[in-house]
């Protein structure tokens, strides 16, 4: 039952009011739970569940637990059952002793919920507590069916409602759990005893339990099996329940309702194999609803028509055909009525029913297309706003449900709904505009998308069938091109452009005249469209391709005698946006023609002196290559015409600098996204022979001093991709030629780096022995002093060993010992810029090696602690890393998790022991590895770790302090409070046995650890643990903690007080939302009184207005399209539009305006942030210094100022004037000021200072105002001169 109580007195006032109407306007607009619950109930699970008996039994178990009493009725309990102390235990016991300790999970809800308040819940409690009392007498279990059949007893022979109530909840809970075999086996007793309580309830005025029997009933009939459905005994308790959905009473109505959507919809035989297609009640409950409209035919409240169309809503989509077509014949009779309410109903109706994707038994094609057909006659007029949205969200759900079932039937109905949508485009509601836009993109993308392909090439010709319903589908909206769709050019451009995209590939034909008719309006001066029209013509691209587009309209660009303005230029940008899927032969045929052409003229326009002219041209042969990439984006002919390309596009990157990363681009996009076979990776392989020497000189060229060589970073990235589709022999061929150049006397230090960067990008590529080769080639680079050097040698052996090859993989395992010893030797040369790639290797090495090679793990330790302190980010990331694979390792050898961290963190001790550095480096690694291994460390190896780090706090210097502090700060984070507890006093300790100066050097850090402590262990103990010189912080802390959250707490009450503003209208999602407006419109004529108004409240929500012919035009009621003149709004009322400001405004009509704080997730994201940089897992980054005065935003950066700036008064005053704001908008060309875009327009304002306030500075202030009116006025008058003098002119 649901949770009741009083309120206390007073309270009223101080709760916060809906306007009637928006009572859910705060609900949640999501509800996919409530969703899964729905979709489950209807069907059943297809795959073997995980809910088995034994996971019953353990919930059971877990949820078993004693009476849960509500707040508010503990103390009436009590005070219940004080006077019964003195008695006998039996006696104290009675009231509650058979509910406390039910022990049947059926009855949970009634005791979570208890309330010792409501007489009724008093009733179920007392009447569950004498039936368990019974049922343990006579030694039952306390199962569902014993306590079935003692209700049912007990529902025979109680006499007050009060109590026929209680035993009917009950008797509702627990007949969902009885099994199905007893409910089968008793249910004419059971039918006929709650039919004897429903005809005595259905007569009495309170009917408190009319409800609950009614589900009962329901539940009992939707486990029956399809047999028992034959006799007339079942219909006739059927009907008893089918009677109710048309109650007066809301809950009896609701409960009646839902147990017949549940019965017709969710029978358990209808889940069986051998189910029935249709329920067998399902054809009387139609038969129901229609003869309940029928009869309350035309009446003025129609409230019955109302609540049996909520029920057809539910049902329809569960009717066979013959049930389904005769309903829907009475639904469009009853939409005649012209009732606002009743026609939304029936709409909704019809959606669900189209929504519902019912198949062909229940409703056939035919069937739906006579819907369609049927529909037109209840189109809306254009000025209906809510009718006119959902007839077309009906309209779209029958379209595309018929494409579904018979897709020539829905090609053949859609040009009159094109027509139809096309026409709301010249409606003045931007929200029917919309909505017939995303209709007719949905029927496109739905309806005539997939069939698209069978059609075959679409001719003008087309006579008859699915192709002649595309040719009129688009001369209907190719017709929105005229001028009289010109207010909505941007939707029609929309549904164009999607036009394009579907059927541009088969219908290019009947398209051209479109284009050029975009062209056009393209080439109009001041056209405000453009960015629709070029999506538009960009969808035409993607799906006819740049070849059919450029015959329809011509680039008009050849390169002599073009018009220099090149009107059409704005093509090339549109056809690199959007080519994709194409020929690639067209661009090498055409555009690579056209882009030499007028790269030639360019330069005779340069020697001839016109320098301007070529310039046009070389920016233009420039966006001609642009396009380059896009045609080479899974190109449809790729293997024919690459050929043709490839000399090109190789003697391009070699003569054409400003064309390399183009073209370098294209080559990498046709790797990477067309080669998807073998035979084209072939192809495009072939001509690696060609295009990796071309890129490798290019890449191995110094460039000229003052040019820019940003080039090689994308050619290296095009040669690391080609090397992908290239031959290993080839491949160790041109390894065997940069060996050469690398060991050349000849090549300066450039060209070495340049050669090792490309066996960078061959390594991964090479075999076992050419890697054997090459290690033993790059090896005395590793003991080089030239850091450079050493760096891309340890570069190629990273690769080597880092490779996902098989051959990376078998190198490492037959050169293991060789490794080892290299990098032992090579760790007193390593240089710092070598150290990122060194370590990279070693991880690599590391994460192969066995419990023999322990030994080598032991003498790298040092190296990699020292390594945490690293100069280079990359150096220190891969020194973490490599400490936690180490640790790896160590699991491996050991097997217990534990063991292996306890041998671990003793290599790691040693380090304590050494130089400051290494002391830093050794608590750095331990953060990091406790953070790691948290779960992993014993209690007594954790309590030693944090003693000695502790006492490392008490030393001088401030880089053992920061590192330890980190620490603390870790294990603050890790460690659950408990735990945390017992080290506290070590911890307190060791921050108070810190160094006065180093203190005051980490005093925001301390302060962050301060407070994390008193959230966990409060004020006082905190404050009882630190000496005096930390009393003050600590007091500091509190206070802000405190003021921060009454901060809280006041945004929450402000957030809760009543706003004047309503709630946002959310956007419409589906049919109910839409219709749920149809209504909110009507209002009173606005003669008529307050009084009036109130009488005719319920009457008002069935109103409708008619709307009169145009001037003098009588209204013609024979008329076909006299529906649309049957309107649900007030055509003479206007809503005035409220403008949304985005502040909230208090109760006499002020602004609140303030700052947004800092998000509680933020805070939480930021505090990780730092938790993960303390202990080495995300890179700390060195940030600028920022102003820490509150008056500047957070994230603006300023530079250190560290210089002195002239600043106050006198000799201190500052030397830079005060800039002129109106500098900004003065006119350079003449007198006046002008207008700049995005900025507030040039008049004169007045700031707002606190110094204006001052008293002594009136005077002069006043001056100023003065000045600049008379300023005001004087430009004014110069300016209606100057007009004066324009007019005579």
């Amino acid at each position: 039952m649901v949770k009741t109580g009083k309120l206390r007195s007073g309270s009223g006032s101080k709760l916060k009011r809906w306007k009637k109407g928006h009572s859910s306007d705060s609900n949640p607009q999501t509800s996919r739970f409530r969703q899964a619950a729905k979709s489950r109930f209807f069907s059943r699970p297809s795959e073997k569940s995980d809910l088995t008996l034994d996971a019953l039994k353990l919930h059971n178990e877990l949820q078993a637990g004693p009476l849960e009493l509500s707040a508010g009725g503990r103390k009436d309990a009590c005070m219940e059952e004080e006077p019964d102390q003195a008695l006998s235990d039996r006696t104290s016991g009675t009231f509650l002793s058979g509910l406390s300790d039910c022990s049947n999970l059926t009855f949970r809800k009634v005791q979570r919920f208890w309330e010792s308040n409501s007489a009724a819940h008093k009733e179920i409690c007392a009447v569950l507590a004498a039936v368990t009392e019974v049922i343990r007498s006579q030694g039952g279990k306390e199962t569902e069916t014993e306590y079935f059949a003692a209700l049912m007893t007990t529902l025979e022979v109680v006499d007050s409602a009060e109590s026929q109530a209680a035993v009917a909840y009950l008797l509702n809970l627990v007949m969902k759990r009885v099994p199905a075999p007893v409910l089968m086996s008793k249910f004419s007793d059971t039918t006929k005893a709650l039919m004897d309580v429903m005809s005595k309830q259905a007569t009495s005025e309170t009917a408190s339990s009319l409800r609950w029997i009614l589900s009962c009933l329901a539940t009992l009939l939707r486990k029956q099996d399809a047999s028992v459905w034959t006799y007339p005994s079942t219909l006739q308790a059927y009907h008893g329940l089918l009677s109710f959905t048309v109650h007066n009473k809301p809950k009896v109505r609701k409960a009646a309702q839902q147990g017949v959507c549940s019965i017709v919809r969710g029978s358990d035989f209808l889940f069986t194999d051998k189910a029935p297609t249709h329920h067998p009640a399902a054809v009387t409950t139609a038969k129901f609803c229609i003869k309940e409209m029928e009869q309350a035919g035309g009446s003025k409240e129609d409230t019955t028509t109302l609540h049996v169309l909520g029920l057809l809503k539910e049902l329809m989509g569960t009717f066979p055909l013959g049930a389904v077509k005769s309903c829907c014949e009475t639904l469009l009779r009853v939409m005649t009525l012209s009732h606002v309410l009743v026609t939304a109903s029936a709409m909704q109706a019809f959606h669900r029913l189209f929504t519902g994707k019912p198949n062909a038994s229940t409703l056939s094609p035919e069937l739906n297309a006579q819907i369609i057909t049927a529909l037109y006659d209840y189109l809306p007029s254009e000025n209906d706003l809510q009718p006119l949205l959902a007839w077309l969200a009906v309209m779209e759900k029958a379209h595309v449900h018929l494409a579904n079932l018979q897709s020539t039937l829905s090609l053949g109905h859609l040009p009159r709904l094109f027509s139809a949508a096309m026409s709301c485009l010249l409606s003045p509601h931007a929200q029917v505009v919309s909505a017939a836009t995303n209709t007719l993109k949905t029927l496109l993308t739905e309806c005539v998308a997939p069939r698209m392909e069978e059609m075959g090439i679409i001719t003008a010709t087309a006579s008859a069938g699915n192709p002649s319903s595309v040719c009129k589908m688009f001369r209907i909206v190719e017709e929105g091109l005229s001028y009289r769709f010109h207010a909505s050019w941007p939707f029609v451009l929309q549904v164009l452009g999607c036009f394009y995209r579907v059927a541009g590939k088969q219908a290019h034909a009947i398209m051209t005249k479109s284009l050029q008719s975009l062209a056009d309006l393209r080439s109009t001066p001041q056209f405000p469209f453009s960015g629709e029209l070029d999506l538009a013509v960009g969808g035409a691209v993607e799906s006819m391709g740049p070849e059919v587009v450029l015959a329809a309209v011509p680039l008009n660009i050849t390169g002599y005698d073009d018009d220099l303005e090149f009107p059409r230029s704005w093509l090339v940008p549109v056809i690199r946006d959007h080519v994709k899927n194409t020929n690639l032969g067209f661009f090498n045929s055409y555009f690579q023609p056209l882009a030499s052409t007028l790269k030639q003229r360019a330069e005779e326009l340069e020697e001839s002196g016109q320098k301007l002219e070529a310039k046009v041209y070389q920016t233009l042969q420039l966006q001609i290559w642009t396009m380059l990439p896009g045609f080479c984006t899974c190109p449809v002919d790729l293997l024919v015409s690459f050929k043709g390309i490839a000399r090109a596009l190789g003697m391009a990157i070699n003569e054409r600098p400003d064309l390399r990363l183009i073209v370098c681009q294209a080559l990498r996009t046709i790797i990477n996204k067309s080669c998807s076979t073998e035979e084209e990776k072939a192809e495009v392989g072939r001509f690696s022979k060609n295009f990796l020497p071309i890129l490798f000189n290019v890449y191995s060229q110094q460039p000229a001093a003052g040019e820019s060589g940003t080039y090689r970073m994308a050619v290296l990235d095009t040669i690391k991709v080609y090397l992908t589709v290239t031959e290993a022999q080839m491949i160790n061929t041109f390894l065997q030629k940069a060996t050469e150049r690398l060991n050349s006397t000849e090549s300066n230090e450039f060209t070495r780096l340049s050669m090792m960067d490309l066996m960078v990008a061959m390594a991964p590529f090479l075999d076992e022995v050419t890697m054997t080769k090459t290690f033993e080639l790059i090896r005395p680079y590793l003991q080089t002093k030239e850091p450079g050097m050493q760096k891309k040698a340890y570069r190629v052996l990273e690769e080597m060993c880092g490779g996902e090859q098989d051959d990376c993989r078998s190198f490492v395992v037959a050169n293991l010992e060789t490794l080892k010893v290299v990098l032992l030797e090579t760790l007193k040369n390593a240089s710092s810029p070598a150290k990122r790639p060194r370590l990279k290797c070693l991880i690599n090495i590391v994460k192969r090696l066995g419990e023999e090679h322990k030994d080598f793990i032991t003498a790298l330790l040092p190296e990699v602690i020292v390594c945490t302190k690293e100069v280079s980010v990359g150096a220190r990331k891969n020194a973490y890393n490599l400490l936690v694979e180490i640790g790896n390792a160590f699991v491996r050898f050991c097997g217990d998790r534990k063991d292996a961290m306890e041998q671990y963190l003793l290599l790691v001790y040693a380090g304590l022991t050494g130089s400051v550095t290494m002391i830093t480096c050794t608590v750095l690694a331990l953060t990091r590895l406790v953070f790691e291994y948290k779960d992993s460390i014993e209690v007594a190896t954790m309590k030693q770790l944090l003693h000695n780090v502790c006492l490392l706090m008490g030393a001088r210097t401030r880089e053992i302090v920061k590192a330890a502090l980190g620490f603390i700060k870790v294990i603050l984070f890790i460690m659950d409070p408990k735990t945390l507890a017992s080290h506290i006093t070590v911890m307190m300790e060791g921050i108070g046995s810190i160094k006065d100066d180093v203190r005051r050097h980490f005093r925001t850090k301390l302060k962050n650890i301060f407070t994390k402590f008193m959230r966990k262990f409060g004020f006082e103990l905190v404050k009882s643990m630190l000496p005096a010189e930390h009393h003050k912080v600590l007091a500091n802390i509190r206070k802000a903690e405190a003021r921060t959250k009454r901060r809280k707490q006041t945004t929450e009450q402000q957030d809760d007080s009543e706003s004047e503003e309503e709630a946002p209208k959310t956007k419409s999602e589906s049919i109910e939302d839409i219709l749920a407006d149809s209504d909110s419109d009507l209002s009173e004529d606005e003669g008529k009184g307050g009084n009036a108004q109130k009488k005719a409240g319920k009457q008002q929500k069935g109103r409708a207005w008619l709307k009169e012919g145009a001037e003098d035009d009588p209204l013609n009621f024979l008329d076909a399209k006299v529906s649309q003149r049957v309107l649900a709004t007030n055509p003479g009322l206007k809503k005035s539009a409220k403008v949304e400001h985005g502040f909230k405004v208090t109760s006499d009509g002020r602004l609140i305006i303030k700052e947004e704080e800092e998000d509680v997730q933020d805070k939480d994201d930021g505090e990780m942030k730092d938790i993960l940089e303390e202990a080495g897992v995300k890179s700390k980054k060195t940030q600028k210094r920022k102003f820490k005065d509150d008056n500047f935003d957070d994230d603006m950066d300023v530079e250190p100022q560290l210089k002195y700036k002239a600043g106050g008064s006198g000799i201190h005053r500052p030397l830079g004037g005060s800039r002129d704001t109106g500098a900004d908008y003065k006119s350079k060309k003449g007198k006046g000021d002008v207008k700049k875009q995005g900025k507030l327009d040039p008049y004169a304002y007045i700031p707002l200072k606190k110094a204006q306030l001052n008293r002594r500075k009136r005077a002069k202030l006043q001056g100023q105002f003065k000045g600049m009116v008379k300023g005001a006025q004087k430009g004014a008058l110069s300016g209606k001169k100057m007009q004066k003098k324009k007019r005579k002119a």
